[in-house]
């Protein structure tokens, strides 16, 4: 039996909710489908998935289920080569707030939060599920410097070290 409990509370721990830092609250009211479409990385807290890349786009699309088609691909220099990912995301809850959760592998999924949006859709700074996570996109290959100041304080205001950000290169073709 008490196997059995020790069982579960791992399991609560490895497949909790949990899909947002502390501090940070996913954009609502939210257009999921203004959001479709390409969007450029122009910064990312690196991870092993996205290391040695640059170049990286994130393109969304509604699979028919209602579940968001997710395209990453990105530019591995040491490779010499284009690299694709593609997987699905979910909204949490409602889907007129940011709150999502992907996955890339089966049933493992990752959170995936809007936390600041422009109101053209043309710049957002995306949280996943804690702290090693954070993006800034923008629909195009780079991003002013009043919004980019503004994405880092709120990013620094969660807990965010944004001097970790890797700056992606933008420099060769598809």
């Amino acid at each position: 039996m008490k196997n059995i409990l020790i069982l579960c509370v791992l399991s609560l721990g490895i497949f909790s909710c949990n899909t947002i830092p502390k501090g940070a609250e996913a954009v609502k009211p939210f257009d999921k489908a203004k959001y479709l479409g390409k969007w450029y990385e122009i910064a990312r807290l690196d991870f092993k998935f996205e290391e040695g890349l640059n170049n990286t786009t994130a393109n969304y699309s509604l699979n028919d289920n209602g579940t968001i088609k997710v395209v990453n691909r990105g530019y591995d220099y040491e490779e010499e080569e284009w690299t694709e990912s593609t997987g699905k995301a979910k909204f949490v809850g409602d889907d007129n707030v940011a709150k999502l959760k992907v996955s890339f592998f089966g049933p493992f999924y990752a959170g995936y939060n809007v936390i600041a949006i422009d109101d053209n859709y043309k710049y957002a700074l995306v949280a996943g599920k804690n702290l090693d996570y954070l993006w800034i996109l923008s629909r195009e290959t780079t991003i002013p410097e009043n919004v980019k100041n503004e994405y880092l304080k709120k990013a620094q205001e969660i807990g965010y070290n944004t001097s970790d950000l890797i700056w992606v290169e933008h420099n060769k073709a598809e």
